[in-house]
């Protein structure tokens, strides 16, 4: 098989262990210097000795260097040295050792010495890794982002990656229907970025400005270029609030509540403890969204608080949907709708919200009817809960990268971009038509990850996804049904049970087990029952 070789920068290359009949092509793919970092007694000596290698690079006109390096660690002499090498030897650079692991982490540690070196007469351009290039770029730092470097770290730690997220705070967002029933503490839900970024990877706190994936690059909003090898797009969605006119100015009071977002699920709970009697309205935007059982959860959450308190008789409640079904996976939906028959709820089909007069307690709602003609409706309300319109991130939607909806375009089997082979995406940006959750990332983060490293190492993809999602369809204050699925609607289940009946070990499962396993396991690159079912 080839040699693989990393380009780090121009100048420097890494690459794992070396045959003599490699130096012939990497003469010819134009490298004018070898360095050795791999001992010639390591694994017994069972590899080619620097000796006969250096004798041939010299006959194909190479400079050749050895520097040894163990694989208990480096010293920053050996940093220092490294960089002399640089220095001295022209390039292009290929450095190896077993995996290429070491030749990439002492490079870095020249880079350090170039930087702390005073006496700068040699050129320090070709010499140290260029501080915005990368071997992997990850855009976004939410549940996708974090969990894949996680795991990638794990399969490999020497890779060098950039974690791009702006946000200072990271969430737990499966939590927030249950905040919103009184059942979870929010601020059990949020941590400080900084306290969830993977040892080993670098973060850094800017806003992505520009995709060029034609030049492996991407801009941020200060005015700096990353470069990458490869790259992750794990941008999510953006919550569409002033799609709603009247929304923005509403949220928060007058009624108007939404669980999808941190300060607000609170506010749901002191609404639906609050109201005695009075209409409650349930909206529901078009597809697709976050968790697309979330709208409907809030519903049954608060139909069983009040009907528990004996005042479901004074309210009257209604959820309008965009959509014109309950649930997109029909298994479930007869179970739905025995709850929704058990709690009195007024289903409105096809009718979108579009504004909200919260001072008045009024919305208004685009309804479609059989024929397709769009009415406008108006509707009181005591309390709305609403769900805002989802839309990909404008910086993909306007990128090279995007597919004609705006999402991250992927191939729905290995979360490859078709276009540009050396990107993968996952979690609720990419273009795959499964449930957008944290349930779908978890299965999600091993495709990419064990993709990603097979096309570095230039072996096939070996991972499929299976479109594997979950919802759990929270009917009950202490029930859950626990919908899971894949491509097509195809039943997924875990655990072998009967996947339609509310189950109180469900409810546990999401309440006390679920955020642990996320917190602990899910952002550390521990992948419990995580691979996706092979085909």
């Amino acid at each position: 098989m080839p040699i693989q070789i990393t380009r780090h920068t121009e100048q420097f290359s890494s690459s794992g262990q070396i045959a003599i009949d490699d130096l012939t092509l990497i003469a010819e793919a134009g490298f004018r210097s070898v360095i050795c970092n791999r001992p010639d007694d390591e694994d017994g000596g069972q590899h080619v000795a620097s000796a006969e290698l250096e004798k041939q690079a010299a006959a194909l006109g190479m400079q050749f260097a050895y520097l040894p390096v163990g694989r208990s660690g480096m010293a920053p002499e050996q940093g220092a040295a490294m960089h002399a090498l640089l220095v001295q030897l022209p390039g292009p650079v290929l450095a190896f050792c077993r995996s290429g692991a070491r030749s990439t982490n002492l490079f870095r540690l020249a880079g350090d010495s170039a930087a702390t070196a005073q006496s700068g007469t040699q050129p320090q351009a070709n010499v140290a890794a260029d501080a915005s290039s990368f071997d992997v770029v990850v855009v976004g730092g939410g549940s996708a982002g974090i969990a894949v470097v996680a795991s990638l770290l794990q399969r490999q730690p020497g890779l060098r990656i950039a974690i791009v997220e702006p946000s200072e705070q990271h969430y737990y967002q499966p939590a927030w229907t249950l905040v919103g029933a009184g059942e979870f503490d929010v601020r059990k839900t949020v941590r400080p970025t900084a306290s969830v970024i993977p040892s080993g990877a670098q973060w850094i706190q800017r806003a992505v400005a520009f995709f060029a994936p034609d030049e492996q690059r991407v801009g941020l909003a200060d005015g700096r270029v990353l470069t990458y090898q490869q790259l992750i797009v794990c941008a999510g969605l953006q919550l569409a609030w002033d799609k709603i006119e009247g929304l923005e100015e509403t949220l928060g009071k007058h009624g108007v509540t939404s669980n999808y977002r941190y300060d607000l699920a609170p506010y749901t709970w002191e609404l639906v403890a609050g109201l005695k009697r009075g209409k409650a309205i349930f909206t529901q935007p078009g597809m697709p969204i976050k968790c697309a059982g979330a709208p409907q959860k809030a519903v049954y959450l608060s139909c069983d608080h009040w009907a528990r308190n004996g005042v479901d008789g004074n309210i009257e409640v209604e959820f309008c949907n965009a959509g014109g079904v309950l649930f997109g996976v029909a298994t479930f939906v007869p179970v739905l709708m025995s709850y929704m028959k058990k709690y009195r709820v007024k289903l409105s089909f096809n009718a979108n919200l579009v504004k909200v007069d919260g001072p008045r307690k009024l919305a208004w709602f685009d309804v479609k009817d059989e024929a397709g003609t769009v009415s406008r409706i108006e509707k009181t309300f005591d309390m709305l809960h609403v769900v805002p319109p989802q839309l990909p991130p404008d910086v993909v939607r306007r990128s090279p990268l995007a597919d004609a909806a705006g999402w991250c375009e992927v191939d729905h089997a290995s979360l490859q971009h078709p276009r540009f082979p050396n990107v993968f995406a996952l979690g609720d940006v990419c273009s795959a038509p499964n449930a957008k959750t944290v349930a779908a990332v978890r299965k999600q983060v091993v495709v990419v990850a064990e993709n990603l490293l097979a096309l570095r190492a230039g072996q096939r993809l070996p991972t499929t996804y299976d479109g594997y999602g979950a919802c759990p369809l929270t009917v009950e204050k202490g029930k859950i049904v626990l919908a899971e699925f894949g491509y097509g609607g195809k039943l997924l289940p875990t655990f072998p049970l009967e996947a339609t009946v509310p189950r109180r070990s469900a409810w546990y499962l999401k309440a006390a087990i679920l955020p642990a396993v996320y917190w602990h396991l899910v952002l550390k690159g521990r992948e419990w029952l995580a691979r996706p079912s092979v085909k």
